[in-house]
């Protein structure tokens, strides 16, 4: 139990000297993404060869000691190129071994390790040669990683580890030296802006709890992160446990609030088990607790787990679910800084919010209004999947280029695709295309495009992506995950979900789009909460730059990607057809007909699309369209 500043400092040096010493660590990638490719197995076999080869194996930082002269193995949050999981990092070398099995570990131990050389076979290979430094990889050439700086390079489940890297400065410097004013006034100078999507400024909102008149205020962070794709919080909450709870600690501090909740969707086990580790330990260290370091100070911070509603995002309904009442949004004002948890002023931030904190009371105001652009400094963290080459979890500047993120960070289009648009800030967001590649990816440039960066999600589609499916797709899944709460949302986007459906099976008309743009501008315009009135948006964006695709399957009944199920047809070209009857042969429904020796023909009215005349074909002459 640390009882002031000084046995703090002590303690934080005391580990920051340890880790100097730690010269040889082998960082196993234990984030969701490599744990399901094997990365625990991973750790556990080069903790067992070590035992095997009495090699000096430390697994976890031991603040007293400075003389270690083995191999720290460390158990960390995500690399990010979750692509080419499980990811084995190699100091002091900075090598990085990528799709790592147990049954590589000996080899790693023995060349890498005791030789001091390199696994060749294991590094990562871009256009033919391989490249064994992480830092000289194409995926992480153009990041920045300032919230993620230390996911992937320290044990996320120690303090001794987040000491050794600086942690809980910040709210010592805060909790010592600067008035609560002063903090607030940094924050507010640096233009810190929500990453939980809307871009509100954190510094009006913790302002606004300040002043509020109340014994009772309450600090919550947004750890819901349901956006499908989205998975930026949740590696944060596993990899640099600590940061977040600073940042809610220095909310506390200088908004006059004791109890803080952390709100984690129940889908992230790993992250709930880091955080409840995190929690415990700076208890047992006296920084979480009552009477925090002999200055009086009292705050306590406490795990809710969601049951995966995506409406519990938003703020009234995410502190009804925490309540124990059912997760529904509320009509406003007032506002959650009035009347939130319990009915008491709240702060409210999402996770990548609150790792933010603890850095600019580091390193200044001006250093953080130094990255990106005016109107959004900082960093952004994104989950970068769908029809990419390289898909994982990234951090780049704000004002970054899509361009610079598909293409040199996410190597392009998979299999010499072509690039057709990107999906950004899930079913809140709204489709980008080839247009907006050079558009800076900042809050307000994606407003005055007709999206938002939302939590971060980045979903990249290429030519064979059938938008109008994509549409269907949100909307099936805003309208799956409506409260029901008010009318335009509960039964607007059922009317639109069902439109939609028509369309896909080849049964919508022509004023079904007009129908489509009526709902969305009712539903956007008169729901209650965000999730209602963002809730048309890639349905009004995907209309607005593939319209033709809305007409192309209800005009022609047909899917120029193949994708929808119902509008796909079989046909044989001419120009490969033999004529050598086979395919009429195995047709189960005798839809195929033609002389021998000339090329057939399909009966789409009878055909029922079994597909095993495309099997049969020696002359791949039948194809799906």
């Amino acid at each position: 139990m640390l009882k002031n500043r000084q046995e703090l400092a002590a303690l934080r040096d005391s580990c920051q000297k340890s880790a100097s010493l730690q010269k040889k660590q082998i960082k196993v990638c234990a984030g969701t993404g490599c744990i399901a490719t094997g990365s625990l197995e991973v750790l556990e076999r080069l903790k067992a060869i070590m035992k095997e080869k009495n090699i000096d194996c430390t697994v976890e930082l031991d603040a007293a000691a400075h003389s270690k002269d083995g191999v720290a193995l460390k158990e960390c949050g995500c690399h990010g190129y979750c692509e080419m999981g499980t990811l084995v990092r190699v100091e002091p070398q900075g090598y990085l071994y990528v799709r790592v099995k147990p049954e590589d570990c000996e080899e790693i131990i023995e060349e890498t390790i005791v030789k001091g050389g390199h696994v060749e076979r294991l590094a990562y290979k871009y256009e033919g040669k391989s490249i064994q430094m992480q830092s000289d990889i194409p995926f992480y050439k153009k990041q920045m990683r300032v919230v993620l700086e230390h996911c992937g390079h320290i044990d996320a489940n120690s303090i001794h580890e987040y000491l050794s890297v600086g942690g809980y400065a910040a709210f010592e410097k805060a909790l010592f030296d600067m008035e609560k004013d002063v903090v607030v006034e940094q924050l507010t100078e640096a233009n810190l802006r929500g990453r939980g999507g809307g871009g509100f400024p954190l510094g009006r909102k913790w302002t606004q709890v300040r002043r509020q008149k109340a014994e009772q205020k309450y600090v919550v962070c947004n750890g819901d992160e349901g956006d499908p794709g989205a998975f930026m919080d949740r590696s944060i909450m596993e990899g640099d446990p600590h940061l977040v709870l600073e940042g809610m600690m220095i909310a506390g501090l200088v908004c006059g609030a004791n109890v803080g909740y952390i709100y984690v969707r129940a889908e992230y086990p790993i992250a709930v088990n880091r955080l409840r580790n995190a929690i415990a330990q700076a208890e047992e260290f006296g920084l979480l607790g009552d009477n925090i370091l002999g200055t009086g100070f009292s705050f306590r911070i406490k795990i809710n787990r969601g049951a995966g509603a995506f409406v519990c995002g938003e703020g009234s309904a995410l502190t009804a679910s925490i309540e124990g009442k059912r997760g529904m949004p509320r009509t406003k004002p007032p506002r959650t800084v009035e009347q939130g948890l319990f009915g008491k002023p709240t702060v409210m931030n999402n996770v990548e919010t609150f790792a933010n904190v603890p850095m600019i009371i580091n390193k200044g105001v001006q250093w953080f209004k130094s990255i990106g652009t005016e109107g959004s400094p900082g960093t952004k963290a994104f989950a970068l999947t769908g029809n990419i080459t390289n898909t994982g979890l990234i951090e780049v500047p704000m004002g970054t280029t899509l361009r610079e993120i598909i293409f040199d960070i996410g190597g392009g289009m998979m299999d010499g695709a072509k690039f057709k648009a990107v999906q950004i800030g899930g079913p809140s967001g709204g489709c980008l295309t080839e247009e907006h590649l050079d558009l800076p990816l900042d809050f307000d440039s994606l407003t005055n495009a007709g999206a938002m960066i939302g939590s971060g999600g980045l979903v990249v589609m290429d030519n064979n992506t059938c938008m109008v499916g994509i549409a269907r797709f949100f909307m099936n899944f805003t309208q799956f995950e409506s409260c029901g709460k008010c009318v335009p949302c509960r039964e607007g986007t059922k009317r639109m979900l069902e439109i939609l459906d028509r369309i896909v099976s080849g049964e919508g008309q022509l004023e079904d789009i007009d129908m489509l743009l009526e709902l969305s501008d009712t539903i956007a315009s008169t729901s209650l909460c965000g999730l209602g009135k963002t809730a048309t948006f890639p349905v009004v964006s995907t209309l607005k730059s593939f319209r033709d695709e809305y007409v192309q399957h209800i005009v022609e009944r047909r899917c120029g990607t193949a994708s929808c199920e119902k509008l796909k047809r079989i046909v044989i070209d001419e120009a490969l057809c033999k004529g050598c009857t086979k395919c009429v042969k195995v047709c189960p429904v005798d839809a195929i007909s033609g002389k021998v020796k000339e090329p057939f023909t399909i009966d789409q009215s009878t055909c029922v699309k079994c597909g095993v005349c495309i099997d049969s074909c020696p002359f791949k002459a039948i194809k799906e369209e």
